[in-house]
């Protein structure tokens, strides 16, 4: 017998919008389209956060705000 791992394609990435905690010390960060309120603060230590972005894997949110 013979048994192969199939080889696994590279995700597609792109530049995306997201929010990173200004505390310097936290590594909290949300996508910008996954986010609830125009200008979030950090679910776990509560300071501002602020514009930037990553490159992520693409990810479509088909919910409606």
């Amino acid at each position: 017998m013979y048994f192969s791992k199939k080889t696994m394609e590279p995700l597609q990435e792109e530049p995306t919008l997201v929010w990173m905690c200004s505390d310097e010390g936290c590594l909290c960060w949300m996508r910008n389209n996954f986010s609830f309120e125009e200008t979030p603060t950090c679910p776990i230590c509560h300071s501002a956060m602020v514009k930037n972005t990553r490159m992520l894997p693409v990810l479509s949110n088909n919910t409606s705000m």
